[in-house]
């Protein structure tokens, strides 16, 4: 890296990128810089943050799985859902797409703590849709409500293509993927030690095609990609010497190159950080 490019601000160096992108490409950015866990959310005198396109709403993919986690989570906390307990998956319930519970037995049997990973590890459609059916979609959007998300909107199961060509199309922003990133880091959704499960789950998550694809070996990040041949997501929370939280949603661009904008992006903002 050159003095000059060392010398940048993150917006500039950014802004410097995505201006070099092809005028078809569709680029919603979020990043922000965190402190310790335990100071809480809230800017701080040496806060840095960018944002482009930041609250425009973007075909979410399953990224949306985020918030479904969420409420999950919540219901876990409250003793309402027992993630020991055995859901038994039938023929119907299996839905295309990611994942590997389509290809189990009918009448199998699955822990819900299972099924959790299985969504945001392998963001298994068939765990998700079985999370929306019993959780319920009303209840899902009222917990994004409730955490200040009033854009963000699950609308459909996953892999709904009839409800998706009708419009009812599940939707994000980077922003609001940002705080809802940033209220699990700093542990302000459930009891610490759940908001740790959560961490835990987006740090094992399989696809590294996006965020971390250009980081060094070993870099942890804790993140929820989502792809539809329309839109490349992911959402998540980088461990550079010092943190940060960065929400990218690329459009108008073929999958592989959508990526390497994410993970461009991504490496960007990690060499600032990393200083």
């Amino acid at each position: 890296m050159t003095p000059t490019a060392f010398a940048q601000s993150l917006p500039e160096r950014l802004t410097a990128y995505l201006n070099t992108l092809p005028p078809a490409a569709r680029v919603s950015i979020a990043v922000e810089s965190l402190g310790m866990p335990s100071a809480g959310a809230g800017p701080t005198i040496d806060s840095v943050a960018f944002f482009q396109n930041a609250d425009v709403l973007v075909p979410s993919a399953s990224v949306i799985k985020l918030p479904i986690l969420i409420e999950a989570m919540t219901r876990i906390q409250a003793g309402t859902l027992d993630p020991d307990e055995i859901h038994i998956l039938v023929d119907s319930e299996k839905a295309g797409g990611s994942g590997t519970l389509r290809t189990y037995q009918h009448r199998s049997r699955i822990p819900y703590r299972d099924l959790l990973a299985a969504m945001m590890i392998q963001s298994d459609n068939t765990a998700t849709n079985i999370f929306i059916t019993e959780l319920s979609l009303e209840a899902i959007n009222r917990r994004m409500q409730t955490l200040g998300l009033t854009k963000s909107r699950l609308n459909r199961p996953m892999m709904d293509t009839l409800a998706a060509k009708q419009g009812r199309e599940n939707v994000v922003t980077a922003r609001e993927m940002n705080d809802l990133l940033k209220k699990m880091y700093y542990r302000e959704i459930v009891t610490p030690a759940l908001c740790d499960q959560i961490l835990d789950l987006l740090k094992r998550n399989e696809d590294t095609l996006t965020i971390p694809r250009d980081l060094p070996p070993g870099t942890i990040v804790a993140h929820k990609t989502g792809e539809l041949p329309y839109v490349r997501a992911d959402a998540g929370i980088i461990y550079a010497r010092k943190p940060f939280v960065l929400s990218v949603l690329v459009e108008g661009l073929p999958t592989p190159d959508a990526e390497r904008i994410i993970g461009r992006l991504a490496r960007l903002c990690f060499d600032y950080f990393q200083r």
